[in-house]
Parts: structure tokens; sequence; C-alpha cells
């Protein structure tokens, strides 16, 4: 874990939240300290974190229990700026700067939003800042209703490209049946392959707090590890959790089908092409170095398509040179081709992206 270049952690509302008490502050003080130690390493973080609800509900004095929809959306935009607050004060005195992203699995799903989150997140990583990723409850009614935070964490790895997840929760890994209620049950310090005996292993939520079962961790795995990202599944209740893993501590690892940036390539290299954009030599070139396709190197659009769909790239001779997701519509495509990036405001009317299709988006 101490190798890891891009590392997201998803906090449960258990390990944050006391019924009692409130928040609890030592333990967020103590992680505090493995992400800034684990900063100073040179690893980017991510934290992905529970918490607005049950922190909001003890705010507002709700009853213990089920709470009704309209009930948990006023309890997250309560607990919500509470919680997102804790974290800039523990992380501060570290000199590390703290943002607040709120977002729901569809941000991840829909292409246009996807890569607006990935292109926010790439900046705010690049600037060295630690995004407290959330759902956003005040909104959203299915992640609320089904919790999936961990999932949710799954799909942020997935889009910042990280190579590493880590599922603090209140189990300390993945058993062979609920360690609760059958005494027999095995835990797996490592999964290779997750296969359908795996999946019917998985059991039902076992804490009072968090809505996440292993069923939803399993379902996270899964698509961690087909983004090319590892995931650790383990009991993060004890002081510097991230430190006891890096030690030994009991876990679950999954291991990644391949690295991030090839999952991702074969992802995009599976899409059918809604339009294609044939370039003249010069982008060419640059593309085969490495570079990202600018609007000046484009001299043909074809096709309808919108942001973020799949586009062909094309030669000056028209060979397929590769595949990448677009960033304009084909409308505004056609409109910048073979104009200087630093002409798109005036063109369009708003500051858009330098690139047309940026080299992380793209596959030759």
């Amino acid at each position: 874990m101490r190798e890891a270049r891009r590392l997201v952690i998803k906090i449960g509302s258990a390990l944050l939240v006391d019924r009692a008490k409130g928040l609890k502050q030592a333990w967020l003080s103590a992680l505090a300290l493995d992400v800034a130690e684990a900063r100073v390493r040179g690893t980017q973080v991510v934290l992905v974190s529970s918490g607005s609800i049950a922190l909001g509900r003890i705010v507002l004095g709700l009853p213990a229990g089920a709470l009704t929809l309209e009930q948990s959306q006023a309890a997250a935009a309560v607990g919500q700026i509470r919680l997102a607050r804790a974290y800039e004060e523990v992380l501060a005195p570290h000199g590390i700067t703290t943002a607040q992203v709120l977002v729901t699995l569809e941000d991840t799903t829909d292409r246009r939003r996807y890569l607006n989150s990935r292109a926010t997140m790439e900046t705010l990583l690049g600037l060295g800042v630690v995004p407290i990723v959330n759902e956003n409850d005040t909104v959203a009614t299915d992640e609320i209703r089904f919790g999936d935070n961990d999932r949710l964490a799954a799909q942020i790895a997935v889009t910042a490209g990280a190579d590493q997840l880590v599922l603090l929760s209140d189990v300390d890994g993945f058993y062979s049946a609920n360690p609760k209620e059958d005494p027999t049950a095995v835990r797996f310090d490592l999964v290779e392959r997750i296969t359908p005996g795996i999946e019917a292993m998985a059991g039902d939520p076992i804490s009072g707090l968090s809505k996440g079962g292993m069923k939803t961790k399993l379902m996270a795995a899964r698509t961690a590890v087909a983004g090319g990202c590892a995931m650790a599944i383990m009991e993060g209740s004890g002081p510097r959790p991230l430190k006891a893993l890096a030690e030994g501590a009991s876990r679950t690892w999954f291991l990644p089908e391949g690295d991030p940036q090839a999952a991702r390539k074969r992802w995009i290299a599976a899409m059918k092409p809604r339009g294609e954009l044939r370039l003249d030599a010069g982008a060419a070139t640059a593309l085969r170095a490495g570079k990202s396709l600018l609007p000046a190197g484009v001299t043909k659009v074809t096709g309808t398509f919108g942001r973020g769909e799949p586009v062909a790239i094309l030669s000056p001779e028209g060979a397929v040179l590769g595949k990448g997701l677009v960033r304009y519509t084909s409308a505004e495509a056609k409109a910048i081709a073979g104009h200087r990036s630093g002409e798109i405001e005036a063109i369009l009317g708003y500051q858009g992206r330098a690139a047309l299709v940026h080299r992380d988006d793209m596959v030759m």
C-alpha cells in the first residue's frame, strides 16, 4: 500500500459517528495523520466519506430507526456541512487543502458528467488538494435508499484512475459467511478473481449505522478490479487504520485486472464511434508522440455526437489512428476545427477546454 500512486479511501458511517456523542474527533484526527504520511510518500489521496445523514440526524434529534426520504435528505443537508468542516479542520494543520465534491452514481455513468468529474478530480489532485467526496444525498433518492457509498467509492476510484481503493469498514475483510452468525466463517486474505462462488458468500448488512453490506462491497470490488484498481476491505475503527493496513492488519485484498490506464484504454477501444475527426499531418505526428488532440489539428468533422461520446480519429489519408472521448459536441467541434485553443472562447462564447480529445481519453 505504501507504493500506491493514487489512493481512494472510503470511510463508513459507523467509523465516523457515535450514536450518542456524534463525530469521533479523535479517530478522524488519527486518520488525518495517515493521509498526511501518504502525501509525504508522494501518494495522491481521495476520501469518499459516509456520515452526513448519521451526523445530521443526531444534530436534528431525529428518532432511532428508519428515516423517511425527506428526513434523510434534511439530515444530509445538516450533516454534510459539519462533515466537510471536520475534515478541513483535521487536515489543515498538516498543510493539506481540502475540497468538497458532491456527486451521485449518475454523475459517473453519464459520459458528459463523467468527463466533468474526471477533469475536476484530476485538476484538484494536480494542485495537491485532497478531495472529500460524498453522495449528494440532499437531491439523490436511490443512493439514499440503497446506501451505495461503497460502489460510489469504486466508481470514483475508476474515474480518478486510482491504483488502490481501501474500504474502511466495521468488518476486517471478506468472509465465506457472516462471521457474526457463523462461527466457521473463514476470512480471505486475498481474492484473485471474483467467481460466482465468491459472490454467493456475500451476506447482508450487519452494522446499525452503515447501510452498505458485504454485497455492496463485493459489487464495489468488481467495479474497481475491472478498472485496474486493487481493493482492500479492512476493519477501520482503530487509530491509524492505514498505518495498520500497511503493517499487515487483517484485511482482504482483491487483485486488479491489469492497471488503471490499460483498463481505461480497453473500455474506450470497445466503444462504437459516433463520429470521425480527420487530422492534418502535424496533429497525427503529435498524437503518435503521446500528445492530446487540439482543435487546430483537425481538418474535418463528420457524424453527430455529444460531449463525452466516442469518435474515431483519422489520419490525413483517412486511416483510423485510434478512438477517443471527445470534449465537445459535433456542432462545437466543427466550429472550432482548425482554430487555436486560444480562439475557442471567441468562437463558442465560453472558455472551453484546450484539448478536443485529451490523451487520457484516447487509445491509439
